[in-house]
């Protein structure tokens, strides 16, 4: 489980994320929600402990993320921002070597290699593996970098807008995949996504959030409904009823 108790984190003097208080259940795809600058990347960051907040606490897994060794925190949670991306002449399977340092220090071993592979097949990149990343697509280059966080084989993943880059066949791959990590390989997945319909499908448990606060929670048919969405997203929704569950729509 990851809890957060009273996070705050202020930028400046207008802009304050917080508090923050809740739970997001271990097992399954939570997905954050809400428009631009609600705070959902801040909130995603802190709990990854790549920001650190101004007050509260936040806990993954048991383990207070501001105390816990950052090598230790490394084999519970992986996480995976927007602006980290970089492309060098590494190759894919390089790249997703990255993901194994914490438990490697550098030096891969045999079970390296295993799960080097295994998150490689796990993405459709074998043709690829040994291909440079600025030598492929933006998509790819994208499924690689999250090839390499589910190689860092930890029980928490985080990922912060990874269907960016990704056209509509890719982007469904990619829930997809997740979707089979969180139930095949047993990951908590939390994920920040635009799309509330990605969300809808995909998702056990959908958080919004605005102005840096989270006003709703809950399981994706408990959130889809024209009222909530249409106040989150300051702009008229409607909820239709599609073939696998709502879908909403903007107009």
């Amino acid at each position: 489980m990851i809890e957060l108790v009273d996070v705050t984190k202020t930028y400046g003097t207008e802009t304050t994320i917080g508090p923050v208080t809740t739970q997001i259940p271990a097992g399954g795809i939570t997905a954050l929600i809400g428009p631009n600058g609600a705070g959902k990347s801040t909130v995603l960051t802190m709990i990854g402990r790549l920001l650190r907040p101004d007050q509260g606490s936040i806990t993954v897994g048991g383990h207070d993320v501001s105390a816990t060794p950052s090598l230790t925190i490394a084999t519970i949670l992986s996480i995976l921002r927007q602006e980290n991306h970089f492309i060098t002449r590494l190759t894919v399977r390089q790249l997703v070597g990255f993901g194994r340092f914490p438990h490697s220090r550098g030096r891969l071993t045999p079970e390296c290699e295993r799960h080097i592979s295994e998150a490689i097949d796990f993405l459709d990149l074998t043709a690829l593996e040994h291909r440079y990343l600025d030598e492929l697509s933006g998509g790819q280059r994208q499924r690689a970098y999250v090839a390499m966080v589910l190689a860092q084989d930890t029980d928490y993943v985080l990922l912060d807008e990874p269907l960016n880059n990704l056209d509509m066949q890719h982007s469904v791959q990619m829930m997809r995949q997740l979707r089979r990590a969180a139930d095949e390989l047993g990951r908590t997945i939390v994920i920040v996504l635009h799309d509330i319909n990605f969300a809808a499908r995909y998702a056990d448990l959908i958080i919004a959030m605005n102005e840096g606060r989270i006003t709703e929670m809950g399981p994706p048919a408990q959130i889809l409904t024209e009222d909530i969405l249409s106040r989150v997203f300051h702009t008229p929704v409607r909820v239709i009823e599609g073939p696998d569950g709502p879908l909403a729509v903007y107009y």
